[in-house]
């Protein structure tokens, strides 16, 4: 894309760019970071990561780094200062030390301990423990992610995905909710919808899709797979073609635990599922680009996405080389997803997607699973604190210079605050 951008210089703070054809995403490729010309201009890319740059970097947000914490060879954490020349609003905390620990427990048992009044993340390891602390104030985002079932809807192997009720009666019989309560401890949300939840673009108004075991076994006989005459509880057509196929997963410990949950649920309404764990990135690379699969337990990461589009993995021109993995093909949901990337009137781009949706939820050419949840601690001291939907996880201190430190009288006010990474 950027070979086909043209950059004009306007002046010394001002730079223009001229797109080919209007292109509305197209500040969402914008937001990347910017490096400093006079410090790293002579460095190769190459040698980046090695640069003194890293252990003093600079920048142009609302506290600025003042050192690192280093304990023998090992660098345990950061101290951050207000930037007092800030363009926005100056933080109220002078100060915010960042302190690094090996794992979850370590962090919990630091804010048990006193030694600090956040924790970055509290992790399915530590929830249980975590919801004992009365002082714990809990923090919780959806993340800038989709679980998902892709099924490959161009191959002859498992043709029967072609079939929309097929497709129906497969998300139907999934108790998504059980998969939630038991292997993520309630952290996450059903997903009903390729746009996140909490961006402009998302349509409220789908029908989620209720499990439903008795309604999949209807679809099911309804189009015309009845259970096998041998007793094998397995479901066939009129020309012996069965309801079984493999599906490719993570070998991680959770994603296994939700694939075998999904086998089961499959069974009991006589689809027959063989599971393939996989790392994930030989997964994506043999055999999703290729093309090479039947089904696959996957996670889109959407993370830094600031603009929905959803193109990239929908649009049948991406069904071949791109990352419409499933290769659906649908030409009324491909010309929305057209007409929303060149219109930069958002009340018309939200129409567009609302349609898209509408056509997804209709068709679901993939079995959509859940939206993670992404929980963070602040001891009830450290006000000010608030959770909105995430584009990064770090964006949990968007709103950094509103926290404050509620101090006892009887104690000397501080205003420095210690969180864990």
């Amino acid at each position: 894309m950027w070979d086909e951008v043209e950059v004009n210089r306007l002046g010394d703070k001002t730079i223009q760019f001229v797109l080919p054809e209007p292109f509305a995403p197209f500040l969402d490729y914008l937001t990347f970071g910017i490096l400093p010309k006079h410090l790293l201009e002579g460095i190769p890319a190459d040698q980046l990561i090695n640069a003194d740059f890293n252990a003093s970097p600079i920048g142009s947000g609302p506290y600025h780094f003042e050192r690192l914490m280093v304990e023998g060879n090992d660098v345990v954490g950061v101290v951050l200062s207000a930037f007092r020349d800030y363009y926005g609003q100056v933080g109220y905390i002078d100060q915010v030390v960042i302190r690094y620990y090996p794992d979850d427990r370590s962090a919990f048992e630091a804010y048990q301990q006193g030694e600090v009044l956040g924790i970055n993340q509290i992790t399915t390891g530590i929830l249980a423990d975590a919801l004992e602390e009365s002082d714990l104030a809990f923090y919780s985002s959806r993340m800038p992610r989709i679980s998902l079932i892709l099924l490959n809807l161009d191959n002859p192997d498992v043709a029967y995905f072609q079939e929309k009720d097929i497709r129906y009666a497969l998300l139907s019989s999934l108790n998504r909710q059980w998969m939630i309560d038991h292997y993520l401890q309630g952290q996450a949300i059903l997903a009903d919808s390729p746009i996140l939840p909490g961006l402009w673009a998302y349509y409220e108004g789908i029908d989620s899709v209720q499990y439903d075991q008795e309604s999949a076994l209807a679809l099911l006989k309804d189009t015309g797979y009845v259970l096998a005459a041998d007793g094998s509880g397995l479901r066939v057509n009129a020309e012996g073609v069965a309801l079984s196929f493999t599906l490719l997963h993570p070998d991680d410990e959770l994603h296994t635990l939700l694939a075998e949950s999904i086998q089961d649920d499959w069974a009991a309404v006589g689809v027959q599922v063989m599971l393939q764990p996989t790392p994930y990135e030989n997964l994506v690379d043999n055999y999703l680009v290729s093309r090479n699969y039947e089904a696959a337990l996957i996670e889109f990461d959407l993370s830094r996405s600031y603009d929905p589009d959803p193109y990239p993995f929908w649009h049948q021109s991406e069904a071949s080389g791109g990352q419409n993995y499933s290769q659906w093909n649908n030409r009324s949901a491909s010309e929305y997803l057209e007409q929303a990337r060149v219109m930069t009137d958002y009340s018309v781009r939200t129409r567009l997607y609302r349609n898209f949706q509408v056509i997804f939820s209709n068709e679901l050419p993939a079995l959509l699973l859940y939206y993670p949840v992404y929980t963070f601690g602040a001891d009830v001291r450290l006000q000010g604190v608030q959770a909105a939907p995430m584009s990064d996880v770090n964006e949990r201190y968007y709103n950094v210079t509103n926290w404050y430190l509620i101090t006892r009288r009887s104690l000397e006010a501080t205003s420095v605050v210690e969180v864990t990474p």
